[in-house]
């Protein structure tokens, strides 16, 4: 291992230690004040989820509160959570009573096969088509290219989904409009996350691009003799490609929030939809696991950002 990077990656794994225990600490606070703020009885609410809506009555609701002790104080609910946190323990279920880890972790498997094939597809779309720009500024692809990102980054995930599916599913009726379990279901919904990752870094990619090529560098790699195919790949691609991985931990933030809505629109079994329906049926445990998750899910996809960063810049690691 290069020494510089071995002098840095021992800091940066330090920080982002530090911020997931951050993060940990505050999404499970927040989440727990919260749910707790929401109107409506909680323990009927979970009533209804255990036995459906129209099996509930007061007493079921009574007896759902004194199973769970609903009626302790805020904060020994509070510091119990928090105690069982720094065990490993995420609890139980308030609905179905399995283990908060055993649900997600079938939800999670669901969730990042998803965002897979979303990341994977804005990196085919996105910054091929920035290089294409960047490498001629002004010209009539760079300015169509920035009309459509602009658009597509406006317009909200859900927006995006649902002109896919009338376009796709209901007009033209080559993929299901929702649904799992075959490959054409993660069509759609994959593709509704690729093009907001994909309108972002299209223009990272081209203004990256339009830097490089009109940098000294570049201009001598030219002087020397080298082809333009040969000067893009040994002194623009690399380049380039830094800012657009590093961009990436910023996308993911769009990612993370898209999961949520993208999953409840097309039905998707992942760990957003199974967020709304924890926030539906007040259900707390399940609520700040899946809440910590998508918070610690964010802090690793960023450290695994910053340590491509520092293998492809020399810059970064001898900083």
């Amino acid at each position: 291992m290069n020494r510089g990077l071995g002098q840095g990656l021992p800091s940066l794994l330090l920080q982002r230690l530090f911020q997931a225990g951050l993060v940990a600490w505050m999404v499970g606070t927040l989440t727990f004040v919260l749910t707790r703020t929401l109107p409506g009885d909680m323990a009927y609410r979970i009533a209804a989820g255990r036995y459906g809506h129209d099996m509930v009555d007061s007493a079921a609701a009574e007896a759902v509160r004194a199973e769970l002790a609903l009626n302790q104080p805020a904060s020994r609910a509070y510091f119990g959570w928090l105690w069982d946190l720094l065990q490993f323990d995420l609890g139980r279920s308030l609905v179905s009573g399995e283990p908060v880890v055993r649900e997600l972790w079938h939800q999670l498997g669901h969730s990042l096969g998803l965002a897979a094939v979303a990341v994977a597809l804005s990196l085919l779309l996105g910054p091929p088509l920035g290089l294409a720009a960047g490498l001629r500024p002004r010209g009539m692809l760079d300015r169509i290219s920035e009309v459509v990102a602009s658009v597509l980054r406006a317009l909200p995930p859900f927006a995006v989904g649902l002109v896919l599916i009338l376009v796709f599913a209901v007009s033209l009726g080559w993929l299901p409009a929702a649904g799992h379990g075959r490959l054409e279901h993660s069509v759609l919904p994959a593709l509704t996350l690729a093009l907001g990752l994909a309108a972002v870094s299209s223009r990272v990619a081209r203004n990256a691009m339009a830097d490089v090529s009109q940098s000294a560098y570049y201009a001598f790699s030219r002087t020397k003799g080298l082809s333009d195919g040969l000067t893009f790949v040994r002194h623009g691609l690399r380049n380039v490609a830094v800012p657009v991985i590093a961009y990436l931990g910023v996308q993911f933030v769009y990612l993370i929030e898209g999961v949520v809505v993208v999953e409840t629109l097309f039905a998707w079994p992942g760990i957003g939809h199974a967020l709304v329906h924890a926030i539906v049926a007040r259900d707390v445990p399940m609520i700040q696991g899946t809440a910590l998750i998508m918070g610690l899910l964010f802090v690793l996809l960023n450290t695994l950002v910053d340590i491509a960063c520092h293998l492809l810049d020399p810059r970064r690691r001898h900083a």
